[in-house]
């Protein structure tokens, strides 16, 4: 029973619009409205820039570690790795359920992959490190923060049941269900990454203006 409740509760802090709450609180918009209406880091990202894109994206994943951490209220959990794992993903999925359905911004929220990845920081923080370490990577190279999460995505199992080897089953599934949810998740996204149109995020302008007036 307490388990359930702390599930729900897991859900509600999930549930938290930080985008929406970002794009009120500094520009008296609602974040949906604009660019892909969609109620995440990405488009946060996109539309409001990386400033505020950053902001999103850090408050997503505090959401997911805050999460995962309500494992510390059941005592039973502190001594069974194996049981406090599998709780832990428990909690860090109903999280990230809550962001994509938030019950406080009517169930339209963002996909929920910077709060896949604060449960991941709570629950294996090296693994998680590796990944972030790909998206920034990925996004320097390319202002994609699509492509970014899509590969820093497909990293998690490629850590998990590769490179690291985790025994654990549930563990090994629940990296490759994430690679496959934001690759499900980010559908458009690749299509428009396909045909050249997908927006990328201002953070180089400075270097791409270097390299305008090279060109010129």
């Amino acid at each position: 029973m307490k388990e359930i409740l702390l599930i729900v509760i897991a859900y509600l802090i999930g549930s938290i619009p930080t985008a929406l709450i970002v794009s009120r609180a500094f520009f008296k918009v609602d974040i949906r409205d604009y660019g892909s209406g969609n109620m995440g880091a990405t488009n946060t990202f996109r539309v409001l820039g990386p400033k505020y894109g950053t902001i999103v994206m850090v408050g997503d994943m505090v959401k997911g570690m805050m999460a995962v951490a309500l494992y510390n209220l059941m005592p039973f959990y502190l001594n069974n790795e194996l049981q406090r794992t599998n709780f832990m993903i428990g909690l860090g999925l109903a999280a990230v359920v809550g962001h994509i359905y938030p019950i406080w911004a009517q169930f339209k929220g963002g996909k929920g992959v910077a709060t896949l990845f604060g449960m991941v920081l709570a629950i294996q923080p090296v693994i998680a490190l590796e990944c972030v370490g790909v998206f920034l990577l990925v996004l320097f190279l390319t202002r994609y923060v699509s492509l970014s999460s899509i590969l820093a995505g497909i990293a998690l199992p490629i850590c998990v049941l590769w490179i690291y080897n985790e025994q654990e089953v549930f563990y090994r599934v629940f990296a490759v269900a994430v690679a496959a949810l934001i690759i499900l998740t980010h559908q458009k996204n690749i299509g428009r990454l396909l045909k050249g149109n997908e927006g990328r995020v201002p953070i180089l302008k400075y270097r791409d203006r270097r390299k305008k007036k090279k060109e010129m």
